[in-house]
């Protein structure tokens, strides 16, 4: 039961990032100035416009290795810094994040989810 309640965690973990690259993609085709007007956003919280590539990308890997369950322990680790990190620099609701970042590191402390790519390569 508990790798089940794990893989739960995992996916909905995911599905925050992963939907927040649908929420940009869907916005930039209906909008023809939307990714200009995402790289302003950013450029007014005091980040370069050349982030806004590398955010989308981190966001789509990094939700979509969650997602998958490839190499959880690592891309757990890795995204609860990544969320931290964008936290302080894009001034958003701290403790909103910060709970992301604790479910993204009891992720890493309990990486074993049933329905895994890691679990998969472990059987064979």
């Amino acid at each position: 039961m508990q790798k089940y309640l794990a893989t739960a965690a995992r996916v909905l973990l995911a599905q925050l990032f992963l939907l927040q690259v649908v929420a940009l993609i869907v916005g930039f085709t209906s909008n023809p100035d939307g990714y200009q007007q995402y790289q302003a956003g950013l450029g007014s919280l005091g980040l370069p416009g050349i982030f806004a590539p590398l955010i989308i990308f981190v966001n789509f890997v990094g939700g979509l290795a969650l997602l998958l369950g490839y190499k959880t322990k690592a891309f757990a680790l890795f995204m609860a810094i990544y969320i931290v990190a964008l936290t302080l620099l894009l001034k958003l609701p701290v403790l909103q994040y910060l709970a992301i970042a604790g479910g993204l590191l009891l992720l890493y402390v309990n990486p074993n989810t049933a329905c895994s790519l890691d679990n998969c390569k472990k059987k064979a």
